[in-house]
């Protein structure tokens, strides 16, 4: 031992921790983008963290054709309509194998431009010929092809170049993007024998890459269907081995509201980790899923609320001014009808007249099969997530030091004063951690395992508020009154 002569400072751990709280209302969102489109592509199969609609765009491109670019809707709706921010986003269309060769085709040049009126055309593809296909034209010296605010390639001949300006027929030929070719498969995604992830496995690589845990998972125009919802249900459970979210899922919106419920049921859209949504929302002249606006309602609503997801999304505003089917037909559910798909475990929308449109249903996909509050309610399930994701964020620093009498208070205490600030500030009606030795037996503690007993309990969504009216024939004094 050194020899020492005067004062010595040692210091030691702060005996409580501060909780590293879990993030809340962040979607993680599997579909198709026009990559074409795009300024700064991401390559296929990669998740891209967004935190605003220019980078969303610079990123995957974008296109109001919602319908076969699906992850233009969610970009729209959750940077535009909601303002919330970041989001991750996988495209899994590959332009460079979801593709179709178009031979070349005369098309009509006007004030040396010619216009290619179509979706999805790869720029780099472009070939321009003569009328009669005998020469092809330098890209370089002879025209520039470039992208018009529709999404269409606009070739412009050059007047330093070969092509005259008396020119008025041209031969193009391109590559475009095949969307037929993406199926659900591919938003599902897997694991390659190369170890490639893609579609929804690529989930777990989120909280790797970027230090954010996602809490929604979403796959606006494809969640309807059940072996993608079925994924989206098991992967909300298990994000890392560790971590839950909520897979936001659309019930098929081509069914009647009266078949909505055995739909639901048939096609196994009953999970606590799952919201079941149904019809679509108007707002204009476009149609989103419910899905998609309900991630953005969350976000908002857990956002005012300091990030803890406690409160409800139902009966809060939705940015919309109608419902519908898929194929645009109108629907004017009354309360009663609402209430109906409520009852199956379905949220939905209802316009309250001067309040506007607003999402409707506090329940999970589990109920009414499920009544657990724990399971069955949105707010609290969200909380038990929330604050499970929290506690492996805030004590994996623990794990593996000295089991002893020091850490079991550590964990206990620290715990305790978070919980007690969460019950404070209406978060939880109440909570506490206890170490029992009940649930401690010696063999585990042998095998270095430890267990702490977490009660909490989330304030459940008042969803039912009853007026008891009487008449009371004491008041008819007044009529005698001087």
């Amino acid at each position: 031992m050194a020899f020492k002569h005067g004062v010595t400072i040692i210091e030691q751990a702060t005996s409580v921790l501060a909780p590293t709280e879990a993030t809340s209302g962040i979607p993680f969102a599997v579909g198709t983008a026009p990559v074409n489109l795009a300024s700064a592509p991401v390559p296929v199969n990669t998740p891209v963290l967004v935190y605003s609609y220019a980078e969303a765009v610079a990123a995957l491109g974008y296109s109001n054709n919602w319908k076969d670019y699906t992850l233009c809707e969610l970009i729209y709706s959750h940077f535009a309509l909601y303002a919330k921010a970041p989001m991750i986003l996988v495209n899994v269309l590959d332009p460079a194998v979801n593709k179709t060769t178009v031979p070349p085709a005369v098309q009509p040049v006007s004030n040396r431009v010619a216009t290619l009126a179509v979706d999805g055309v790869l720029l780099p593809s472009v070939v321009v010929k003569s009328s009669d296909g005998a020469t092809t034209y330098s890209k370089v010296t002879d025209y520039t092809a470039a992208f018009d605010d529709a999404g269409h390639v606009m070739i412009t001949t050059k007047s330093t170049g070969v092509i005259g300006a008396s020119v008025a027929q041209l031969q193009i030929g391109y590559d475009k993007i095949n969307l037929a070719a993406v199926d659900a498969d591919d938003i599902i995604g897997g694991v390659t024998s190369e170890g490639v992830y893609t579609g929804f496995e690529l989930v777990n690589q989120v909280y790797p890459r970027f230090g954010i845990l996602p809490d929604l998972l979403l796959a606006p125009g494809w969640s309807h269907l059940p072996t993608v919802a079925a994924v989206m249900k098991a992967k909300a459970g298990n994000i890392n081995g560790n971590f839950k979210a909520m897979a936001l899922t659309d019930i098929d919106p081509a069914q009647l509201y009266t078949a909505a419920g055995s739909w639901k049921s048939d096609n196994s859209y009953t999970g606590p980790l799952q919201i079941a949504t149904y019809p679509m929302l108007m707002l204009g002249d476009k149609l989103f899923h419910y899905s998609t606006q309900l991630a953005g309602l969350i976000a908002a609503t857990d956002a005012a609320n300091g990030g803890i997801p406690f409160a409800s999304p139902s009966n809060k505003s939705l940015q919309a001014d109608g419902t519908a089917l898929a194929d645009g037909t109108a629907l004017f559910l009354g309360m009663d009808q609402a209430s109906y798909l409520n009852s199956q475990g379905i949220v939905t929308a209802l316009n309250l007249g001067t309040s506007g449109w607003k999402s409707w249903g506090n329940n999970t996909g589990a109920f009414p099969g499920v009544t657990d509050p724990k399971d069955a309610f949105i707010p609290v399930r969200r909380m038990f997530n929330w604050i499970g994701n929290s506690i492996i964020l805030t004590y994996m620093q623990k794990v593996d030091d000295p089991m002893n009498t020091r850490l079991i208070t550590t964990i206990t205490d620290s715990m305790n004063i978070w919980l007690n600030g969460l019950t404070s500030s209406g978060a939880l009606l109440g909570g506490r951690v206890e170490f029992n030795e009940s649930e401690n037996p010696v063999t585990a503690l042998m095998a270095g395992k430890i267990t702490f007993h977490l009660h909490i309990t989330p304030p459940g969504p008042a969803q039912e508020i009853s007026f008891l009216l009487e008449y009371d024939t004491t008041y008819l004094s007044a009529l005698f009154a001087a």
